[in-house]
């Protein structure tokens, strides 16, 4: 994977056209920005009950998007990233329906989870307080079968996605035929999609436990064998994504964007400062993604502190709402459809009150941290809260996942928010000093600063939080310049 900046993206909600549209985009208006993107699920179907999350057929692309030679095309001028849906598979699926209609006959019975092959007697209520979960209520689904009987089904996220048993043969050669088929078209990174709930095992809380680390170790292996990159996806404690950037080739940084809301908000990048000391360098950083703001990962669990206080999360989060002008707090919690416990459903720039200085400043920064950037197409075009598609589904998520038309990509990338954006992205790009080293350094509480040691090329950068400004120092041999203004990148 190269380490300039990549997109991430709906490759309908980008122009309608498709994966030929996102490689337009990619190859003209948006030529030099970006490295790499990915291709968030464009399979069969992408809009079902969890916009792609919930494929029927993970092995075939859509083809109202294209097909896998459309993808392959991609992939000749940029890293293309998909996700691997490891726990769940759609209840349209025909595995799931063959064994509907089958039972026990059916070559994929094994391969769907069902509670009592965790709990042979039935789980006591001391075992089910254990199990950690996405949204609160049991994860289990009643089934009922085409011979009219019913079988308890774990259905972690919802009741369409069903979980699988990843210790089944049938469960392992449905993932190995889904990571053949990236391989042949390109696919160059593979995320892994919720394997943190992946492993089901009695007594624990059925995520991120060492049975599920070791799964992560095999299905890593299997990724790289076939050339490929791995990438983890865990929304948990920060120390969870210490423990696991040492189990795959990538793991997110989720703690980053409540840490620079937090610094924006407050004048002071001492908590900023403190992760970026023991932050993995193998990340991928993130301020936005197709899920909300995230505020687990910075703050702290039942047992342990977080990166911000109790205190301090609650600020952030009314932080959010009144910068979005209360429009994260309906599509948040129970004032959406989905009731997500980590996270605050808004679109990055809202947060920030559609503000271009504290946004740009907020992207610097993720452009100055070690690891690899990624944008949100909706964060690249600076998109505001989509409060009518959120009226139209009810889904809190939808307020940050809005459509473009040909014709509002071309406006939005005519702004100067946005170039702006596409500018420092080149820059991350061709600056030389971002192929060497990264080294924290210390300034006053209200400043953030970092250089970049390349072979020939140095970078020092001071972030002032509480005067929303910055001063890029770029030093090639004898000759230096400053950069203090966005019109100079």
């Amino acid at each position: 994977m190269r380490r300039g900046a990549q997109l991430i993206t709906y490759v309908d909600r980008l122009g309608g056209g498709g994966l030929a549209e996102i490689r337009r985009l990619l190859t003209g208006p948006l030529a030099g920005t970006f490295t790499g993107v990915h291709l968030l699920p464009f399979f069969t179907p992408y809009d079902g009950a969890d916009a792609g999350f919930d494929p029927a057929d993970h092995t075939a692309v859509d083809p109202r998007l294209g097909g896998w030679n459309d993808v392959a095309a991609i992939a000749a001028t940029h890293d293309v990233m998909a996700d691997l849906i490891v726990n769940h598979v759609s209840d349209q699926s025909p595995q799931y329906l063959d064994f509907v209609q089958h039972g026990p006959t059916s070559p994929y019975a094994g391969m769907f989870l069902e509670s009592d092959t965790v709990f042979p007697v039935g789980p006591d209520q001391a075992q089910l307080d254990l199990i950690y979960r996405p949204r609160p209520g049991l994860p289990f689904t009643e089934k009922v079968m085409a011979d009219g009987t019913t079988r308890r089904l774990w259905t972690t996220f919802t009741p369409h996605q069903i979980d699988l048993d990843m210790r089944h043969p049938a469960a392992r050669a449905y993932l190995t035929e889904i990571l053949e088929r990236f391989a042949a078209a390109g696919v160059g990174s593979v995320r892994l999609d919720a394997v943190g709930y992946a492993i089901k095992t009695p007594g624990t809380s059925c995520f991120m436990t060492p049975e599920t680390i070791d799964f992560i170790g095999e299905i890593t292996r299997q990724v790289n064998d076939l050339e490929m990159e791995s990438l983890l996806e865990i929304h948990s404690h920060y120390s969870d994504q210490l423990a696991a950037s040492k189990l795959a080739d990538w793991v997110y940084d989720f703690a980053l964007p409540p840490l620079v809301l937090h610094a924006l908000y407050s004048g002071t990048a001492e908590p900023l400062h403190r992760w970026l000391e023991m932050s993995p360098r193998n990340a991928i950083t993130v301020l936005d993604t197709h899920d909300g703001i995230g505020v687990i990962d910075a703050g702290p669990d039942e047992t342990r502190p977080g990166l911000l206080s109790p205190r301090q999360i609650d600020e952030l989060v009314d932080g959010i709402h009144a910068a979005s002008g209360g429009e994260s707090r309906r599509a948040t919690g129970a004032a959406a459809s989905n009731l997500d416990l980590y996270q605050v459903n808004c679109t990055f720039y809202a947060a920030l009150g559609c503000d271009d200085e504290r946004y740009l400043l907020a992207r610097l920064v993720q452009l100055l941290c070690p690891g690899v950037p990624q944008i949100y197409y909706a964060g690249l075009l600076a998109a505001r809260n989509d409060m009518r598609l959120l009226e139209n589904t009810g889904v809190g998520r939808d307020i940050n996942r809005p459509y473009y038309s040909r014709e509002q990509i071309d406006t939005a990338l005519r702004t100067d928010v946005v170039q702006r954006i596409v500018a420092m992205a080149r820059f991350r790009n061709s600056c030389p000093a971002f192929a060497g080293s990264f080294v924290l350094e210390e300034r006053s509480a209200q400043q953030l600063a970092v250089r970049w040691e390349g072979a020939t090329t140095s970078l020092t950068a001071v972030v002032d939080f509480a005067r929303v400004s910055f001063e890029i120092t770029l030093a090639d041999g004898a000759d230096s310049r400053a950069i203090t203004h966005w019109d100079e990148f």
